[in-house]
């Protein structure tokens, strides 16, 4: 099979879809590779280690979607990438369809054969190919929230951790799931007093368990999420419904009980956001302020830390890339059940239940 490895050109993507190393694995099992030239600079990787991988470099993106069978990037295509795709043609990358029915509907006009990195799942039911970039972006979000609670970007003005004399910062994190687990760790480390909520009990205890006694658990409710706003600093949004749209769980009246500058980091803001107020920046641009709360509503966090989050994403899909040029795509998802549920949309076919209900579509395609 001929596998294209496209330079990301969302802004501020440093990310590359695949590693020398992985790039090797695939020409060693008889596939030919083309990765467009400088596509790796960003995460660390020249022309050279590509070239010493075996892998053939092509000077534009259109010569590498023109030449391939199945393309495989880190995000999702935009619009300037669209009439690339082609008829047939396998994608294999984070789509986050139900956040965008622009692109939903593209990808249904492309005739592709879309595979959502978000969907797939192992044999517990988790989403290895969405692991690795959660654990980096609920790490990342507390890197950032700390930064934007200084004053002079217009947060609080409070330290997490604290100093003697003086309490640490109190951070409430919306949902027990990879994000706010990483997230909690994160801020527990820096000596904040953290709340995690969560509607699945044994996600709480798992937590509870494994966290020091400054985590505390909580039910997530309405009621308990209105009490907590009003007295914590950082408010970590980590909800995830798979292939669907995050729920609000915050909405626009609740900032006006928060304290000035309290800052939000809406890791969910890849679907749609767990904030009514969220809309996706960049990490040119990443806050805007409503009502005197700081929201970080970046959408490809894990792209600010290039290198590890392109080495940790090529660690999981790897697998799934070789079985897919091995076998093709259908032969490779028949055989793998975890594998067909990565399946969002095939030859202009809407083919992942939770897209549609997003868009309130009615069958295939409204």
């Amino acid at each position: 099979m001929i596998i294209g490895v496209p330079k990301e050109i969302k802004t501020n993507e440093s990310r590359v879809g695949m590693t020398p190393a992985g790039v090797y694995e695939l020409v060693k099992n008889g596939h030919q590779v083309l990765v467009q030239e400088s596509a790796g600079l960003g995460s660390g990787f020249s022309d050279k280690d590509y070239l010493k991988a075996v892998a053939s470099l092509e000077p534009t993106i259109e010569d590498v979607y023109h030449k391939a069978n199945m393309i495989v990037k880190v995000k999702e295509p935009i619009a300037a990438e669209y009439g690339l795709v082609q008829k047939d043609q396998v994608v294999f990358t984070y789509f986050h369809f139900a956040s965008s029915e622009v692109l939903t509907r593209a990808m249904l006009d492309s005739g592709a054969v879309c595979i959502a990195y978000e969907t797939v799942e192992d044999e517990e039911g988790s989403l290895p190919l969405l692991t690795p970039m959660s654990e980096v972006a609920g790490r990342m979000a507390i890197q950032q929230g700390a930064k934007y609670l200084e004053k002079p970007i217009k947060g609080r003005g409070v330290l997490l951790g604290g100093v003697p004399g003086v309490a640490p910062g109190k951070v409430l994190v919306l949902g027990a799931g990879v994000v706010g687990i990483q997230a909690a760790k994160m801020a527990a480390g820096l000596g904040a007093h953290v709340t995690i909520l969560d509607v699945n009990m044994k996600r709480l205890r798992y937590v509870n368990d494994i966290m020091p006694p400054h985590v505390v658990t909580e039910f997530s409710s309405e009621y308990n999420i209105r009490k907590h706003i009003k007295s914590h600093d950082l408010i970590v949004g980590g909800v995830l419904i798979r292939g669907g749209k995050a729920p609000n769980l915050i909405t626009r009246d609740m900032l006006k009980e928060m304290h000035a500058g309290t800052v939000i980091v809406d890791v969910a803001v890849d679907q749609g956001g767990c904030v009514e107020t969220s809309r996706p920046t960049t990490h040119e641009d990443p806050t805007f302020i409503i009502d005197d709360v700081v929201h970080y509503c970046v959408a490809n966090m894990p792209g600010a830390v290039p290198y590890t989050s392109t080495v940790a994403l090529t660690n999981v899909t790897l697998p799934y890339v070789l079985k897919l040029a091995n076998r093709g795509w259908e032969a490779a998802c028949a055989s793998d059940p975890g594998l067909s549920k990565g399946l969002n949309i095939v030859n202009g076919q809407l083919t992942y239940e939770g897209i549609g209900q997003a868009f309130g579509w009615n069958g295939a395609l409204a």
